[in-house]
This record gives structure tokens, sequence and C-alpha cells, in this order.
């Protein structure tokens, strides 16, 4: 069932000009499908982070929903909103969700997912606290 993670044509992978379930992998560039993206990333030893829109999560699958990224080996979600019980969803299977301040998104930050992510949490991070992403090429 992860092979079915993010298998719809309703979802934009803005790294990929297909339709469906593609993305490119960084930074050989080689397009392919994202379970067998996230496969080989998880042999490289690379964590993912998923870049995302508005109401992530939302839909009647939420639990598989938070089940398949934790599966693809996506540590953290920053999305411009969530659904509510689907962030909720992420936290229990130990998927980070983070949200862009109000009037961010990737568009208005210039993100295009090319980029490095790391994410400082504190040792003991609180709900709403505002927590640092750096960005890097």
């Amino acid at each position: 069932m992860v092979r079915g993670t993010f298998a719809t044509i309703r979802l934009v992978n803005k790294l990929s000009d297909a339709p469906g379930p593609q993305t490119r992998h960084l930074p050989s560039g080689d397009k392919m499908d994202i379970f067998d993206a996230a496969e080989r990333y998880a042999a490289e030893g690379v964590p993912l982070i998923a870049i995302a829109g508005k109401d992530y999560g939302s839909g009647s699958s939420r639990d598989w929903a938070a089940k398949g990224p934790m599966l693809l080996g996506i540590r953290c979600v920053i999305a411009e909103s969530f659904e509510r019980i689907h962030r909720s969803n992420l936290v229990g299977m130990g998927v980070v969700p983070l949200q862009f301040l109000p009037g961010q998104s990737a568009a208005s930050l210039g993100l295009t997912g090319e980029e490095v992510y790391t994410v400082e949490i504190p040792e003991a991070p609180r709900t709403h606290e505002l927590l640092t992403v750096k960005v890097g090429k």
C-alpha cells in the first residue's frame, strides 16, 4: 500500500512534469515513481521532507495518509495549512508537521524543492512553537 501514497493525478509534484506519483531524484535528476525514489533515498541515508500547500491531509483516508509518508521516509511536512485530525495523525506516526507563517508559502519564499533543509527542533518542543528551518542549496 506504500506504493499508493501520493498516487493521484490531483496532486502536483513540482519536481516532475509528469502526472501521477512521479518525481525527480536529486541530485541525479532521474525521473521515477515516488516509491522508487523513496527506496533510493533510504538506501542513500537521506531523510525526506514534503513541502505542501493548503489543507494538507484532507480527505477520507486520514490514517493511511499519515502512515504512507512515514513509510516512504518523510520525516517532516511543511505546509500552508493542515487538516486538523491529519496533523495529529502525522505526529502519531513520528512525522513533524510544520506550518508556514501566515502569508508564506513555498512559492512566496521561492522554494523549488531542490534545496537542502535543516529543521531545528528543540529537545522539548511545544505546540505552536516557532521553529527554525534552514534552507540551503
